[in-house]
């Protein structure tokens, strides 16, 4: 059985970052220069989110010459509705032990 639990501080911060424009593609030097996030600590978020159905993950159609395709991403559907749910429970923290929206990871 798998136990649910509440997103991370630097999950939230990478949905916060994503539904500022949830129809743009991102890439993910982007997104961590925005959050603040490394590497080490963004991808594994982006991965998790893209495993869950949470994320839409494609490869960059037209790179310019000389520079490899990067990996882009946005909020599905499921995605959007969900971390509007988390940006909820993340703005009321006296609440947020006893109301949190939980996702099973």
């Amino acid at each position: 059985m798998t136990r649910p639990r509440r997103p991370s501080a630097q999950t939230v911060l990478v949905l916060r970052a994503l539904t500022a424009q949830p129809a743009k593609w991102r890439y993910g030097y982007e997104l961590g220069r925005e959050v603040g996030l490394k590497a080490g600590s963004l991808y594994p978020i982006l991965i998790r989110l893209c495993d869950r159905d949470l994320l839409d993950a494609t490869w960059e159609a037209d790179p310019p010459p000389g520079r490899p395709p990067r990996h882009l991403y946005r909020l599905t559907d499921d995605g959007l509705r969900w971390a509007a749910q988390v940006a909820v429970a993340a703005a009321q923290p006296g609440e947020q032990r006893r109301t949190a929206v939980r996702v099973a990871w």
